[in-house]
């Protein structure tokens, strides 16, 4: 069949056209919209211009195949040959494209929003400014492609191979890149931002200058990645891997990571305002200098040398530690919810819920905070529902006092201060939280509150992984009768008894001591929002 024969025919409204052979054929600006064209030889042919829209080319041969400006939106070209094609400018807008061979052909400010190319190979192919948007490209082959200036938002490129692609300036927001290959591509200043990279291969990637706000980069591999300046603030980098990576002056303001390994990495002149320093892998980092300002504009900055390094990147998060003498069960998960949600509303320092272990006689609770000096706080907001709260905030003003009426040349003044403060958020949020505690036992079950009456054992690890014991309930670990009367009498008898000791007051200055090394390095002075203060906030 010719080209003449064809035009008449599909004039005529004849649509059928498989397998048709026309290699090396001008089909220049020819209108075939909607015809069956699956397995047909159209190699090197010219469709400069043509109107494909909705046609089915599956198993069509096109290669070096000349398309620029043709029109394929919603076609099937499913298993098609485009290798080497000129495609430049084409539209391909929601076409199927699944297990195409795409290799090295031009695809340059090509039109492929929506279209899905599950499964192709595209390798080394000119994709630049293409507009991709919403396109599926999950388990393609995208190895050297170009893709600088391209649109990819919200696009799919799940276990795609990326390695060694051009994506310079892409856009890339909102993009799943999960599990993709993106191993030594080129992502300078490209726009990832709220992209979901969760397990990603970025080893020795550039991504320098990049916007990564936002992004889940938890568990991805950037190990050797370049991201020098680039924006990685509120990022999630949880468990990722930053071996030898470069972080020169990026922005991780907020972001979280931890458990991530940056051994080895730069972190010089990175900005680190409101970022944890705990739970890092950090043997062998290099870091002169950090930048902590809430802007990131350097007006706040850290230097080190190799042992303030050690001091700013610490291993242990700060915890406090309940353990209840007693086994978990519903009525306790929903006492123990039921409280703890009214005190977050009350003070914001309980926002997150603890962790939670159980054994067949116990109960161990674990909050984590976010610095040292929450712990004395935490530690009253976390023994509250129980019996022992009061003890607990006995022993807790004790021990604040007793640091507090060390001499100067304990504490440095700034540091008696913010002790003092400790002590004035203490007590605020004693006196705040006075109604809970009156009537906590109101709100529960009986059952509830025979857990909550259980002997309980308090004690606080701050971030040097020291412990100090705040209250060992006498009768923590023995068992009485059954008999309500007797076990209430012999608890009573023995509670009278006996007394915790606190531990000698070197050790207590010692633990206290380690709470200030931050803000001793940094040369900052830290504004803490007390109760009444968040109370008048909120209102």
């Amino acid at each position: 069949m010719n080209v003449k024969e064809l035009r008449r025919l599909y004039a005529s409204g004849t649509r059928n056209f498989s397998n048709i052979d026309l290699n090396e054929a001008n089909l220049r600006n020819i209108n075939l919209s909607g015809a069956d064209l699956s397995g047909a030889k159209l190699n090197v042919v010219n469709l400069s211009g043509a109107n494909l829209s909705g046609a089915n080319l599956s198993g069509a041969k096109l290669n070096v195949a000349r398309l620029s400006g043709a029109n394929l939106s919603k076609a099937i070209l499913n298993h098609t040959h485009f290798n080497v094609a000129n495609l430049i400018r084409a539209d391909l807008r929601e076409a199927e494209f699944m297990e195409a061979l795409i290799i090295r052909a031009e695809l340059i400010r090509a039109d492929l929003s929506g279209a899905n190319l599950s499964g192709s190979n595209l390798e080394g192919t000119d994709l630049r400014e293409a507009n991709l948007r919403e396109a599926t490209l999950s388990y393609c082959n995208l190895s050297e492609a170009n893709l600088r200036g391209a649109f990819l938002t919200e696009s799919v490129l799940e276990q795609t191979t990326l390695s060694g692609a051009d994506l310079r300036r892409a856009d890339l927001q909102r993009a799943n890149i999960r599990e993709a290959d993106l191993s030594q591509s080129t992502l300078t200043r490209a726009i990832l931002s709220g992209a979901d990279l969760r397990g990603t291969n970025l080893r020795w990637t550039d991504l320098s200058g990049a916007d990564l706000r936002w992004a889940d980069l938890s568990d991805a591999k950037l190990s050797g990645a370049n991201l020098t300046g680039a924006d990685l603030s509120h990022a999630n980098l949880v468990n990722a891997s930053l071996v030898h990576s470069d972080l020169s002056r990026a922005r991780l303001i907020q972001a979280e990571w931890t458990g991530a390994d940056l051994t080895g990495a730069t972190l010089t002149g990175s900005k680190l305002y409101n970022v944890s320093h705990f739970g890092l892998k950090t043997e062998g980092i290099s870091c002169d200098w950090v930048d902590v300002s809430p802007e990131g504009d350097e007006s706040q900055v850290y230097r080190l040398d190799a042992d303030k390094t050690q001091k700013f990147f610490n291993k242990t998060p700060p915890t406090v530690q309940v353990t209840i003498d007693s086994a978990f069960n519903l009525y306790a998960n929903l006492a123990l919810a039921t409280i703890y949600h009214r005190i977050s509303l009350a003070n914001p320092k309980l926002e997150k819920p603890p962790s939670i272990k159980v054994s067949s006689r116990r109960t161990y609770l674990t909050f984590k905070t976010d610095n040292n000096e929450d712990l004395f706080l935490t530690a009253y907001y976390a023994t509250l529902p129980f019996r022992d709260c009061q003890t607990v905030e006995r022993n807790l003003k004790v021990l604040l006092q007793t640091v507090q009426m060390q001499k100067n040349g304990v504490f440095k003044t700034t540091q008696h201060k913010h002790l003092r403060q400790l002590g004035i958020e203490l007590s605020e949020a004693i006196a705040a939280l006075e109604p809970i505690e009156k009537d906590k036992m109101n709100l529960l079950s009986e059952e509830a509150r025979e857990f909550l009456n259980a002997p309980t054992y308090t004690v606080i690890s701050n971030s040097r992984n020291k412990l100090v014991d705040v209250y060992h309930n006498p009768e923590f670990g023995q068992r009485f009768s059954t008999n309500p009367t007797i076990l209430e009498s012999t608890i009573r008898k023995n509670a009278l008894g006996k007394e915790l000791v606190l531990p000698p007051t070197n050790i207590l200055v010692q633990f206290v001591q380690d709470f200030f090394y931050d803000f001793d390095i940094l040369g900052q002075s830290h504004e803490r929002i007390s109760n009444r203060q968040w109370a008048t906030k909120k209102l």
